[in-house]
């Protein structure tokens, strides 16, 4: 079984910083890709940022510049550092996970639960 468990996350005023954190545990040969989702209320789930095992990442044209990925592959963990915060970025952020349980074989996708990131003044 494999899990996901997201940290962080909280209140902060338009301009702030927050730092998000993820780690997936459980029977995990190798992971693809780690990283953040967000919805807000009324919204369908969007992509917030990404990175592959090789470092790649990818990110939202929304977040960009004020967002940045990292990761750990010994740990199997990730970090979302949040800066200069807009009350746009107000949601549920969830971390994602894609690997799997050998060489061969599926991907598989886990998601965490969910962490609330609030910006308000």
């Amino acid at each position: 079984q494999v899990q996901v468990v997201e940290s962080g996350g909280g209140l902060v005023q338009p301009g702030g910083s927050l730092r998000l954190s993820c780690a997936a545990s459980g029977n995990i040969f190798s992971i693809y890709s780690m990283g953040w989702y967000r919805q807000a209320p009324g919204k369908q789930r969007e992509l917030v940022a990404t990175i592959t095992s090789d470092g790649s990442t990818n990110y939202a044209e929304s977040v960009k510049g004020r967002f940045t990925i990292s990761r750990d592959n010994a740990k199997n963990t990730v970090v979302l550092q949040m800066n200069t915060l807009e009350p746009e970025d107000t949601a549920v952020y969830y971390c994602n996970a894609v690997w799997r349980s050998g060489i061969v074989g599926m991907f598989n996708t886990n998601w965490g639960q969910g962490t609330q990131v609030t910006v308000t003044s």
